[in-house]
């Protein structure tokens, strides 16, 4: 029988969570976290646990699941300072100006929030997309990469699980069977309209977008970039120097759309021929991998660079993202001791027996937020909670769609809010932007959402 931690379980993630707010060293943060864990669960042995920690950084590392994912995240690196260095991102930025279709501001923040919602096979290229073919048409109208990110963010979980033809889709109708619900796609799809979290959160991306109203930390953000002031990209951007022989604008849409396209192809084939059970993450490796050899490919026949060129480009894009790599492998890190500490179970188990039929969906909903913001991940938390609110609603009698609705807008929720959330790594990443500032300036946004959800949760409860 596996130790009860008890609130021990919640040290970890938690001072990560602090720390990294407060110091905005994220790599130190997220380690502490890893080294006290590992710590608690050595029996309070200091060395013992920093010995664990290694152990653990190198389990996920290697695991077979997470390489790939890892991976991803340096390729992306040599393809986004290709197409930069072969004029794509400039050429991009001039080709859709000079089409009409950027006016303005307000424009091409629309633009890339209809990008991100037409993208739901993965969320990891939802973002990757959006912030890659966004990023120069925001330098270039002096928009935050702050808002960038969060518009990356807010697209592309959200629309994954509104629209769950995907992995996100087959993950929890698993779950659901292996409840006994009975008839488990009728169930999924009966609580995709009470997923309130991601609807609210998809309709404030667009109000944001054609207002242009911003609050909290994203009006300074803002103010900067449009100053001119303030640090447009990450602490460690790529480099922008481009061919001033290419600056077409295939040179960027050509990779971007063989990412896109090899993705679901990758998923039926790790799927052994059923797409919904394929992986996500060896399906973006594989996509980012094909973008980057058609990108050469296609700068080869232009004879932009030569291949000794563009080794040393894609060398020089894997340095740039080595620090973006390594904050990911360190969240995955703290999410598997949070995993052995059970810190999950230890939220729900405290909180299932304060609920009454009425307030079932709205407490599963906060409870489904702690747990995924002190773990940094929804699938995690659909994992731990449907379990314990399915047969609670049941036997509540509370309705059924809207708990499951409730499950899947915490992990959402709570996934965005966490700066230890891969998803949230990844946003930053593709949008360039300072990983702790693309956490502080989304909060208030996601925020917003989460009360709106949480008000209608209780309404709603009410009243079926």
């Amino acid at each position: 029988m596996a130790p009860d931690y008890g609130w021990l379980s919640i040290i970890p993630p938690v001072l990560a969570i602090v720390m990294a707010l407060r110091t905005r060293q994220v790599h130190l943060s997220l380690f502490a976290g890893i080294w006290v864990g590992a710590t608690i669960i050595a029996g309070f042995n200091p060395v013992a646990g920093l010995l664990g920690s290694l152990a653990v950084i190198t389990e996920v590392v290697g695991d077979p699941g997470n390489t790939p994912t890892l991976l991803f995240t340096l390729i992306v690196g040599a393809l986004i300072l290709l197409m930069q260095r072969s004029g794509g991102v400039s050429g991009f930025a001039q080709w859709m100006v000079s089409r009409g279709w950027v006016r303005g501001r307000i424009s091409a923040q629309i633009i890339s929030a209809l990008l991100g919602v037409s993208i739901f096979i993965e969320s990891n290229i939802t973002s990757l997309v959006t912030g890659t073919v966004s990023r120069p048409l925001y330098d270039r109208l002096r928009i935050s990469r702050a808002k960038l990110a969060y518009i990356c963010d807010s697209t592309s979980a959200p629309i994954c699980i509104l629209i769950p033809v995907n992995a996100w889709g087959a993950m929890l109708l698993s779950l659901l069977i292996a409840e006994g619900v009975e008839d488990p796609l009728s169930a999924l799809a009966a609580a995709i309209p009470f997923n309130f979290y991601a609807w609210l959160a998809l309709g404030l991306v667009f109000v944001v977008a054609i207002t242009g109203r911003d609050y909290g930390p994203m009006v300074e953000a803002e103010r900067l970039a449009v100053e001119g002031e303030g640090r447009v990209g990450a602490a460690e951007d790529f480099d922008v120097e481009e061919s001033e022989r290419g600056k077409r604008a295939i040179n960027l849409l050509l990779p971007v759309i063989t990412m896109v396209a090899i993705v679901p192809f990758a998923l039926v084939a790790t799927g052994d021929g059923d797409w919904t059970q394929g992986s996500g993450a060896t399906s973006v490796f594989w996509a980012v991998s094909g973008a980057v050899v058609v990108a050469m490919i296609l700068y080869k026949i232009q004879g932009l660079f030569s291949i000794i060129e563009m080794t040393e480009i894609s060398m020089k894009g894997f340095q740039q993202l080595l620090p973006v790599a390594a904050i990911l492998a360190l969240s995955l890190a703290i999410g598997a001791v949070a995993n052995a500490l059970g810190t999950g179970p230890w939220v729900a188990s405290n909180v299932a027996p304060l609920l009454t039929p009425e307030p079932v969906a709205p407490l599963v909903f906060l409870t489904g937020c702690v747990i995924a913001f002190s773990t940094g991940s929804s699938w995690g938390t659909f994992a731990i909670l449907m379990p314990i609110a399915v047969p609670l609603a049941l036997e509540s009698g509370a309705h059924l769609s809207l708990v499951v609705g409730a499950v899947m807008g915490g992990g959402i929720f709570g996934d965005h809010c966490s700066p230890i959330s891969d998803t949230t790594v990844v946003a930053s990443l593709s949008a360039g932007c300072d990983h702790i500032e693309h956490v502080t300036t989304q909060l208030p946004y996601a925020l917003a959402a989460g009360t709106g959800a949480t008000v209608l949760y209780f309404v709603v409860g009410l009243v079926l």
